[in-house]
């Protein structure tokens, strides 16, 4: 069962780029806050049924892990907002590269604030991990900025979502909870000055922006369920189904532009990837 929740959530996560395309004519703001605003109204279904509202009180009135929801708040936010933005432009392709590098930015924030210690195969997979990022700028001619801060800010929330006391689902009913004014502000304000697409947009706009909060809270429950009934290098592995999911949709979906350069910044990554799980494979075999 465990198996089923966690390839459920990593599919529907690589398939989001679709959903985002067809709500691609709604500015990626006004997309964010409908994402926000009814994940909260998702979310009150299983905190209801789990009767989780006691722990969200208790997050709330604990000052020290209110303050780390606040800050990963503002970093899955910020990450929500420019993925949407990725696809809006058309950069898919950049957003893939991200969360392909995100397992080894987390590598890297662990040594850096956990004091992990770096083995030789995680410390070439970093430096094939930086190869990559290198040949992509030199090719783009700037740093690839939607990459590193999808990775950077994912990377981030994990440590950060590891050390607070809180589980997925309160943790994100509290995030969430923290935007919901801003957000629903935002689009109560676009509503009144006729600047908004919902709810006046196509039939098919009024059931898509909803959704939004469905295909955020869902593919989260799924993984918190997955991740108590399987390993962490079984959780490990499938984390790669949602961004080669990208990779494909970008290439052979959307048609962006994939050349040798490409090719060899993404060869980097696949090869740091791979050193990364035969080392985390191999580590597991050892503490056993």
């Amino acid at each position: 069962m465990g198996v089923a929740y966690g390839l459920a959530a990593y599919l529907l996560w690589g398939f989001f780029p679709l959903y985002f395309k067809w709500v691609a004519h709604v500015p990626p703001l006004e997309v964010l806050a409908h994402r926000i605003a009814w994940s909260l109204i998702t979310l009150m279904v299983p905190l209801a049924a789990t009767r989780e509202w006691g722990k969200v009180r208790i997050a709330l009135a604990q000052r020290r892990t209110l303050i780390t929801l606040a800050a990963t708040t503002i970093l899955i936010s910020t990450n929500w907002f420019v993925f949407i933005v990725a696809v809006d432009r058309g950069q898919v392709l950049q957003s893939s590269f991200g969360y392909f590098i995100n397992p080894l930015v987390s590598v890297l924030l662990g040594f850096i604030f956990l004091g992990e210690r770096l083995r030789r195969l995680q410390i070439l997979s970093l430096a094939l991990a930086c190869a990559g990022v290198i040949v992509l700028t030199l090719h783009l001619g700037s740093v690839p900025w939607i990459s590193l801060v999808l990775a950077i800010t994912f990377a981030l929330y994990g440590l950060l979502r590891k050390i607070v006391p809180a589980g997925a689902l309160t943790g994100l009913s509290v995030e969430t909870l923290l935007l919901f004014p801003a957000a629903s502000g935002y689009l109560i304000y676009l509503g009144v000055t006729g600047k908004g697409v919902f709810p006046s947009a196509t039939v098919g706009d009024n059931i898509l922006l909803p959704l939004a909060g469905v295909i955020t809270a869902i593919p989260l429950l799924w993984f918190s369920a997955a991740a108590r009934r399987l390993s962490l290098a079984s959780i490990g592995f499938m984390q790669y189904i949602t961004p080669t999911i990208h990779f494909l949709l970008a290439v052979l979906v959307f048609a962006e532009p994939f050349s040798r350069t490409h090719l060899a910044g993404f060869a980097c990554i696949w090869a740091g990837l791979l050193l990364y799980s035969y080392d985390a494979t191999e580590g597991m075999r050892v503490r056993r």
